[in-house]
C-alpha cells in the first residue's frame, strides 16, 4: 500500500476540502506542551461514526466506480483542528471500512492502514486492495482513513492542475543561472500558493497531530487497542503513535521502515544512494535478460544516464501533444518503475520506446508518480506532503546549502542525486515553522511492534529499520532479502507469513528473522 509521491521520491515517498477552516493565523505556534495537547486527543471524545455507502471512489484505469462497492462503508471522523483546543475548530477526516468475513467470535478488532506519502490516500488504496488482505479481513475489519490535509480530509490545496503542469516543466535540476532562477521563482510560487489557499490549517497536518487522529479514531471504532499496518511514511506515523500512546498500542507491524532520527539532508541522501542502487539491481537484471546480447549492467546504467542528460536540453515528444518528456518527467518515470520488480519489464519497454523518440510510456509511469490522471487532474499528494514534511522539521535550507552539499548528492547517485539535492529547499519560507516532535518514536513500554524492512527497497534503505527498531525499544526485526519498496506486497511467503502470523494471532517473529 505504499503511495508514489513525486516530491516524496526526494524526502520519503516516502502522493478535500476545508480550507476555510479557521482557528489560528498562518505560522502560529501551540502555546501547550506536547503533553498537554496528547492528552487533549485522548481526552477528545468523537462523535458516532455514521456508516454508508461509498460513492466516488477509484475504479478501473483510473476512472471512478460507477457503482458502490457493497463491500465498502465509509464514514467522517470529527477531530479538532488544534489538540490544544479539544473544544474549538473541528475538521472531517474520511474514513474507510471493509467488514471481516470471519466469524463474530474470531473477530479481533479493526486493522488500520496508512499507505504512506505522507500524503497518500487510504481511502484510495484501500478501495483498490479490496483483496489484497483477505487473509487478515478474516479477523479484522480492516479500516483506512486521508489523513489530515490529504485528498477528502481537510485538503491542502496549492497548484491547481494547469499550475501543476506548468511547475513540472521548470527544470528541477538547475544547470545554468538562468534554469536555476526559473527554479528558485517556482519555489517560492509554490509557497505563496499553498499560502493563500491553505494557510490557515498548515501549522496542524504534522505527523503528531496524524496520530492523535488516530488515537480518536481507535476510540471512535470502539477498540480497546490499536491493531495497525503503516507503509513507508505510515512506519513514521505508526512509530509516533506508539511514542504518544504507549498504553493504547496493540499488535503494530511498519512496513518500509523510516529512520525518523535522519534530518532532512540526511533522509534525501541516503535515499538518493539507495535509488542509485536500485537502478543498478534492476540493471544487473536486464544485462541477463537474452534481448541485451551480453550488456553489461555498467553499460545498461550508462545507457540511461546519457538519455536522461540528453532530455534536459532535447525532451522526447509523446502521444500528448501538449506534454513532451523532459528530464525531470523521464526521472520520475524511472523512479516509479523502481518502486517494484513487477515494474521492471514495463521500465524497459519504456526506455526502449523512449529511446526511439516515443516518451509516452515513461510519461505515464511518471504520471503515476505524480498522482496525475489520465484527464490531466492531479490528486493533492504532493501539496499535502510537503506540508506534513515542512511541519515535521524546523530545518530550512538555503541555496548555499544545496550548493555546499551537491558533490555528496552526486557521489550518492550520479543519476538521482542532483535532484534530490534541489528538493532540500521545498520549505524554506514555508509559513508554518515547524517542529522537531513528530520525530519521537521511542516507545520502549508499548507492545511489541514488527518492523520489517527490504534489502533492495529503493525509497527506504534497509538501514532504516534496524535504527527504528532500535529507537523504538520494543521493536522486533524481519528482514526480506528481496527488491521493490516495502516487503508485504511483494507476495514472499515468509514475510507473509510472519506478518499474518503476528497480526492474526501474536506470533512473534524471532529477533533479526531473514525471509529470502
Amino acid at each position: 500500500m505504499a503511495r508514489l509521491n513525486k516530491s516524496g521520491a526526494a524526502l520519503l515517498a516516502l502522493g478535500v476540502i476545508a480550507t476555510g477552516a479557521a482557528g489560528c493565523k498562518v505560522g502560529e505556534t501551540q502555546n501547550v506542551s506536547a503533553a498537554a495537547a496528547a492528552q487533549g486527543a485522548a481526552n477528545y471524545t468523537p462523535p458516532k461514526l455514521t456508516w454508508t455507502a461509498c460513492t466516488g471512489l477509484p475504479g478501473p484505469a483510473q476512472g471512478i466506480q460507477t457503482e458502490p462497492n457493497p463491500a465498502l462503508e465509509c464514514a467522517k471522523l470529527t477531530v479538532p483542528l488544534n489538540y490544544a483546543k479539544p473544544q474549538g475548530q473541528t475538521i472531517d477526516l474520511a474514513v474507510i471500512r471493509l467488514k471481516t468475513t470471519g466469524a463474530p467470535e474470531n473477530r479481533i478488532g479493526s486493522l488500520v492502514f496508512n499507505p504512506g506519502g505522507p500524503g497518500g490516500s487510504g481511502v484510495d488504496t484501500l478501495s483498490e486492495s479490496t483483496t489484497e488482505y483477505r487473509r487478515l479481513r478474516t479477523r479484522y475489519d480492516l479500516v483506512s482513513f486521508d489523513p489530515r490535509g490529504v485528498q477528502r480530509s481537510a485538503p491542502i490545496q496549492c497548484a491547481t492542475d494547469k499550475e501543476m503542469d506548468a511547475s513540472s516543466a521548470v527544470d528541477g535540476s538547475p544547470d545554468t543561472p538562468e534554469e536555476e532562477k526559473a527554479y528558485l521563482t517556482e519555489q517560492k510560487k509554490d509557497v505563496k500558493e499553498c499560502t493563500a489557499r491553505s494557510g490557515k490549517i498548515l501549522p496542524y497536518v504534522g505527523t503528531v497531530n496524524a496520530a492523535r487522529d488516530m488515537e480518536v479514531l481507535r476510540k471512535a471504532l470502539g477498540d480497546r487497542k490499536l491493531y495497525y499496518f503503516g507503509t513507508s511514511y505510515g512506519t513514521w506515523l505508526g512509530a509516533n503513535y506508539a511514542h504518544q500512546f504507549p498504553g493504547s498500542t496493540g499488535r503494530l507491524v511498519l512496513d518500509a521502515a523510516v529512520n525518523t532520527k535522519l534530518d532532512t539532508k540526511q533522509l534525501a541522501l541516503q535515499q538518493a544512494a539507495s535509488f542509485q542502487k536500485a537502478l543498478g539491481n534492476y540493471a544487473a537484471w536486464e544485462a541477463q535478460q537474452p534481448r541485451e546480447q551480453g550488456a553489461t549492467k555498467e553499460a545498461i546504467i550508462d545507457h540511461i544516464s546519457k538519455f536522461l542528460k540528453e532530455t534536459d536540453y532535447k525532451p522526447v515528444q509523446t502521444q500528448d501533444k501538449n506534454r513532451a518528456l523532459t528530464q525531470d518527467l523521464a526521472q520520475g518515470g524511472v523512479m516509479a518503475a523502481l518502486y517494484s520488480r513487477d515494474l521492471w519489464p514495463t521500465l524497459t519497454a519504456g526506455l526502449v520506446s523512449a529511446f526511439q523518440g516515443d516518451g509516452t510510456l515513461l510519461m505515464k509511469l511518471n504520471d503515476l508518480y505524480s498522482g496525475r490522471d489520465k484527464n490531466g487532474h492531479y490528486d493533492n499528494s504532493d501539496a499535502a506532503g510537503t506540508a506534513v514534511r515542512c511541519d515535521d522539521t524546523t530545518k530550512r535550507y538555503t541555496v548555499d546549502d544545496v550548493k555546499a552539499s551537491m558533490g555528496e548528492f552526486t557521489q550518492a547517485s550520479p543519476l538521482f542525486g542532483q535532484s534530490m539535492a534541489w528538493s532540500l529547499i521545498s520549505c524554506t519560507g514555508w509559513p508554518a515553522k515547524g517542529d522537531e516532535a513528530g520525530r519521537e518514536v521511542s516507545a520502549p513500554k508499548a507492545a511489541p511492534i514488527v518492523v520489517v524492512g527490504n534489502l533492495g527497497d529503493p525509497a527506504t534503505p534497509y538501514d532504516w529499520a534496524p535504527a527504528l527498531t532500535k529507537e523504538l525499544g520494543s521493536g522486533v526485526l524481519l528482514t526480506l532479502k528481496g527488491e521493490g519498496h516495502g516487503a508485504y506486497e511483494t507476495e514472499n511467503l515468509c514475510v507473509r507469513t510472519k506478518v499474518n502470523g503476528y497480526l492474526l494471532y501474536g506470533r512473534l517473529p524471532a529477533q533479526g528473522t531473514v525471509c529470502e
